[in-house]
């Protein structure tokens, strides 16, 4: 990389980190809940049935398991998720948003971002979700670790009627379910036209 290129892609690097500290917002709401437990909480309330473990909460927040937990455990404490033994094995847990937690999502601060996002031109909206996921991916790659993203962009997935099958955990899907995060996501390889 020449340094022209260097500098443009640390600019680009700086400008998406500051858009995620200033989605997550200083105003009332945010102040309820810090930056990790929102993200646990925004996480559990999208992520697909496979993926609303400790675990996979870990991988998609980059952090320990222990911290993890932590998280989970104040959240938990708080009424907002609620854990659940897996009906496959009785070992692990799954966590579900309670119904204050959906209430707390109600004043989430990254509702700025999103609807500033929502006011952009649509081919930019489109950019975005082109661009995004495969930066994810790509970090994720350099990394060393699981991509996230949702089954419709996964080479896991199988459409089938009006919903799917994940190969990977070897499970159907209901079609709500497709636009799901997973934290073992697979980008399809690119389609050369």
């Amino acid at each position: 990389m020449d340094q022209d290129t260097v500098s443009d892609s640390a600019n680009l690097a700086e400008l998406l980190l500051h858009v995620a500290r200033a989605g997550q917002g200083e105003e009332a709401g945010a102040a309820q809940l810090t930056a990790a437990q929102w993200t646990a909480l925004r996480f559990f309330a999208r992520a697909n049935r496979a993926s609303r473990t400790p675990s996979a909460f870990a991988s998609f927040q980059v952090t320990t398991r222990g911290t993890a937990s932590q998280t989970l455990k104040t959240l938990e404490a708080r009424g907002l998720l609620a854990r659940r033994r897996s009906d496959s094995d009785g070992r692990s847990v799954r966590f579900e948003v309670t119904e204050a937690g959906r209430t707390m999502l109600g004043s989430d601060p990254l509702r700025h971002l999103s609807r500033a996002i929502g006011e952009l031109a649509e081919v930019e909206r489109d950019a975005l979700g082109r661009l995004l996921p495969d930066l994810v991916a790509r970090l994720a790659e350099m990394r060393g670790g699981e991509g996230i993203g949702t089954c419709d962009s996964c080479s896991h997935y199988e459409a089938r009627g009006q919903g799917g099958y994940c190969a990977c955990v070897a499970m159907s899907l209901a079609p709500f379910e497709i636009g799901q995060l997973c934290t073992r996501h697979s980008p399809r390889a690119a389609v050369s036209g």
